[in-house]
């Protein structure tokens, strides 16, 4: 039986090269810790620090770079070094631990990318920048696969967070939306104050009793399943609301058509007090002949002003507002009879109504401030 032999002790001349390079790596690091404590080293440190820290709390590249007066390309160069080692990557010869995947024209392309146009461009298939789609992105394009978890560090460190996008008619006109936003509206906003009038953004929706919206639990694997009676029963509504909180409502099963918004124009002068100015979609029924000779008659002599908004200018209604709260409330309302649903939509329109602060809330979106400015 053979015994196995003993393991050779490192050599003299071995030991010594170990003991030299350990050496070194201590005079090295000494050095670096010397030259880092230097008034200009932390000057230094501080510069890039609180410019990494302005992209981490979401302001653009191009503005941070500016404001602090230093070169992009070096922006993205320190943020791949805080993907390496975090903040004291930003240190002056700290450049050791694992280097990071993407090197700083990657992180700038990436980072142009996803800022400057949607996944659609690069013929993907969908519209919003998930982070799968961002993997497939650096997969495609550069090579680099890197997991989830790290993309979403990496976002995180860009200063791009996860929020709900606002969505734009590709059909909407710019020329009119120019115009509307410094002309209409300002002079119509003149003719409010000179008239003492109130000014209300109206809108009209409906909801169905199967329309349903929200999450809601199963076991995983298992599509839930959720029955109704499979009746198509429905209910209409308008609203307005202004800038100071008021908001009015009617509630109907009938269509909408000419004769019932003048009639709702009526009554929301007359519950206002004062004459008023509506703001609307284009529907057809609110620039119809029977609307327009009513503005020209009767409206005038009650005070009533009404103009159009630009074509596929949604987003520059506040009271679509309305419209989004009451329906997520009322998408998980369980409705059987069309008197429950008339009965549940009246009463969640009237919670919005008594909440002055949520309807105010309406015109404090990018959007809709216009609206809160002017009044």
């Amino acid at each position: 039986m053979s015994v196995p032999r003993a393991a050779k002790s490192p050599s003299r001349k071995s030991r010594a090269a170990a003991r030299k390079k350990a050496i070194k790596k201590a005079l090295k690091a000494k050095k670096q810790e010397r030259e880092a404590a230097t008034p200009e080293a932390i000057a230094r440190f501080e510069r890039r620090k609180a410019v990494v820290e302005a992209v981490q709390r979401g302001e653009a590249v191009a503005v941070v770079a500016r404001v602090h007066g230093v070169a992009a390309s070096n922006v993205f160069r320190w943020l791949t070094w805080v993907d390496a080692k975090g903040m004291a990557g930003l240190r002056d010869d700290v450049r050791s631990g694992r280097p990071s995947k993407l090197d700083p024209a990657t992180v700038q392309w990436l980072y142009n990318s996803l800022t400057g146009g949607s996944p659609r461009q690069f013929y993907l298939e969908f519209a919003l920048w998930t982070l799968a789609i961002v993997r497939s992105l650096l997969i495609d394009h550069k090579g680099i696969e890197l997991d989830k978890s790290t993309i979403s560090r990496l976002m995180k460190k860009l200063g791009l967070s996860p929020q709900v996008p606002l969505y734009r008619s590709y059909r909407q006109n710019p020329t009119k939306v120019r115009y509307y936003l410094k002309q209409r509206y300002p002079k119509a906003v003149e003719w409010a104050k000179e008239n003492g009038a109130m000014i209300f953004f109206a809108d009209e929706s409906r909801v169905r009793a199967d329309g349903h919206s929200g999450v809601t639990r199963a076991p995983i694997g298992e599509t839930p399943v959720i029955t109704d009676s499979g009746d198509c029963f429905g209910i209409n509504m308008i609203s307005a609301v202004s800038a100071q909180g008021q908001m009015y409502f009617e509630c109907f099963e009938a269509r909408m058509e000419s004769q019932r918004f003048i009639e709702f124009l009526k009554n929301l002068r007359q519950s206002a007090g004062t004459p008023t100015l509506v703001i609307v979609d284009g529907g057809s029924y609110h620039k119809s002949k029977a609307v327009q000779e009513f503005l020209k008659g009767q409206g005038t002599n009650l005070g009533i002003m009404l103009i159009v908004l630009p074509p596929y200018s949604p987003e520059l209604n506040p009271d679509e507002q309305v419209w989004n709260q009451a329906k997520r409330k009322i998408g998980r309302m369980s409705i059987n009879t069309k008197k429950a649903m008339g009965d549940g939509v009246r009463k969640t329109l009237s919670a919005i109504q008594i909440s002055i602060s949520l309807v105010q809330s309406f015109f404090r979106l990018p959007d809709t401030k216009y609206a809160a400015d002017l009044t």
